[in-house]
């Protein structure tokens, strides 16, 4: 097979997955559950075609189908797509202008991460308007034992998948993979017992030598961690100190995202 061919073949995607969409397109616009011939009329397909997919749907939870009259309508993973969507863009939103203010007061590189499928990534990132040679970039997956990043996640975010990979950066790190050097099982629970003290997490040169890095946890209405917003710069410039005057206002700009996404929690 020719290269172009290759590209071609890479570009094409899951045909079958496209040719579903539309099913899961009209459920959503409609608004209300459909009849199978309905459904499939809109999506412009046949009915027995239609079927088979919706059968598939169903069985991912994206589907569901009243028992009683047959109709189907968007299920339970639909919502919970769409919820944490929905979550991830009001927050980032909300947070934006808190974090472009951020940067303007510290005078140093800010950051916004989510936690996501790969762990904790960034999805805002502002410059320091001081030169500063950090190899980190929107879309950046941080680890969850060696960034502050991570270590807020890892303190105040509560998930089963976060769990796994602690425990698999932990495995790493005892089989001397890392070359940032071991962190131990009593090691973690001390810094997150300490993180957990001062309301933020803290990395001294452990990601990039000679940069420190704070980070705190941006709370919802519910009180769960939806977000963790991070200041970092040279040690010279950002010392070690909990509570110096940049930790301080990263953690206010934590507290005014957080009071406004609706969180009404002890500061």
């Amino acid at each position: 097979m020719l290269a172009e061919e290759k590209d071609e073949d890479s570009r094409q995607g899951i045909q079958s997955i496209e040719v579903g969409i539309p099913l899961l397109r009209v459920l959503a616009d409609h608004g209300a559950p459909m009849m199978l011939r309905d459904l499939a009329k809109a999506a412009g397909m046949p009915a027995a075609k239609a079927h088979r997919y919706l059968v598939s749907f169903i069985r991912t939870g994206l589907v569901t189908q009243d028992g009683l009259s047959g109709r189907y309508d968007l299920g339970h993973f639909a919502l919970d797509l769409g919820l944490a969507s929905l979550a991830r863009l009001d927050a980032v939103r909300v947070a934006t202008p808190v974090l472009d203010a951020l940067a303007e007061e510290i005078g140093e590189t800010v950051a916004l991460a989510v936690w996501g499928n790969m762990g904790p990534t960034i999805v805002r990132w502002v410059e320091s308007r001081r030169p500063v040679t950090v190899n980190l970039r929107t879309g950046a997956v941080m680890p969850l034992l060696h960034s502050a990043i991570g270590l807020c996640f890892v303190a105040f975010f509560d998930s089963p998948l976060l769990q796994r990979r602690v425990d698999e950066e932990l495995l790493i790190d005892a089989r001397g993979d890392d070359p940032r050097g071991a962190v131990t099982r009593a090691q973690l629970d001390a810094l997150t017992t300490e993180a957990r003290q001062h309301g933020m997490s803290r990395a001294v040169g452990s990601v990039i030598p000679g940069i420190n890095a704070f980070s705190a946890p941006v709370f919802d209405h519910d009180g769960k961690m939806a977000l963790a917003i991070t200041g970092l710069g040279p040690a010279g410039l950002m010392p070690s100190n909990w509570n110096g005057p940049i930790p301080k206002a990263i953690r206010a700009a934590a507290l005014d995202i957080s009071r406004r996404r609706g969180w009404r929690g002890a500061a």
